[in-house]
């Protein structure tokens, strides 16, 4: 199966989450009014802004599975890792805005106790999100995406606000009131947290950051064929999920063209069944 196939299944995950962010954001934010939840509320708002992301996720993937054009020479796949970047700035945003709306909550001092339903939907929420985060984070490593896995990590994110906004619920039924706006507090906190990793995921992809441990592993199986006297230079970047290998090695000055290419061929075959390299580039240099 290749890339794009594996795109196009991965818009399975991103539909998902869609319908269940709809459905979940709209229940929390109904309940949490009516039941006067601080924290439900805030969880609803959250799932209200992961249908963009969401959607953010989905339009990533649709437009990564466009072939190379005039203008995109190596394909479309960085729309993959936009798409996490812009599904952060959001999550972002309104976990800062959960987190002043609860201070200022407790500055007011509303000290009002939330009915029990409000708790009761907030469990039954974090069960629903955390199937959905173990269906998206299964899909995501077997199509090797990183958006999907990117929402599989807001997915659980949601699923364990969820759970802080029911304990903080079921405190105020005891007389803490202060523990229900606490876990809309905590709430915002999360938000921000998984906002700032996929952040700095994407943005090390996109300024072709490479993983240098990943680098030295494949320097070493190169230099084990026993037709390259050594390395010369290695770098590495992803597109989206895939990686883009460079790579110059010395050969003997002896060899004739197509003994050369035989070599690269072999050593290209070999980057695909070890490290599951599909783009690499290798330039031939003579040793001396």
């Amino acid at each position: 199966m290749d890339h794009s196939d594996n795109l196009k299944r991965g818009e399975k995950g991103a539909w998902l989450s869609i319908f269940a962010y709809i459905f979940l954001a709209t229940v929390k934010l109904i309940v949490g009014y009516a039941g006067n939840s601080d924290a439900l509320r805030a969880d609803g708002l959250n799932n209200s802004t992961d249908v963009i992301a969401s959607i953010a996720v989905l339009v990533g993937l649709k437009i990564s599975r466009k072939p190379p054009d005039e203008n995109h020479h190596y394909g479309h796949f960085r729309a993959e890792t936009i798409a996490s970047l812009f599904a952060a700035f959001i999550m972002m945003f309104v976990g800062v805005q959960v987190i002043f709306d609860t201070i200022q909550k407790v500055i007011e001092g509303g000290g009002l106790k939330p009915d029990l339903i409000t708790g009761w939907t907030a469990l039954g929420a974090a069960i629903v999100m955390f199937l959905v985060y173990l269906y998206n984070v299964k899909l995501a490593k077997k199509i090797d995406s990183s958006s999907l896995y990117a929402a599989a990590q807001d997915n659980r994110s949601d699923a364990l606000v969820s759970i802080g906004a029911f304990i903080g619920i079921i405190g105020a039924q005891f007389g803490l009131f202060w523990l229900d706006p606490l876990a809309g507090f905590v709430v915002g906190l999360i938000i921000c947290k998984t906002a700032w990793g996929i952040f700095k995921d994407a943005t090390h992809t996109l300024t072709d950051g490479f993983d240098e441990e990943k680098i030295k592993s494949i320097r070493s199986s190169v230099e084990m064929d026993p037709d390259v006297k050594a390395v010369n230079n290695i770098k590495g970047r992803v597109l989206g999920n895939q990686p883009f290998i460079d790579i110059t090695i010395l050969v003997d000055s002896q060899l004739n063209v197509k003994e050369s290419h035989d070599i690269t061929v072999r050593i290209e075959q070999h980057l695909y069944e070890e490290h599951n390299i599909k783009n690499a580039h290798i330039h031939i240099e003579p040793f001396h």
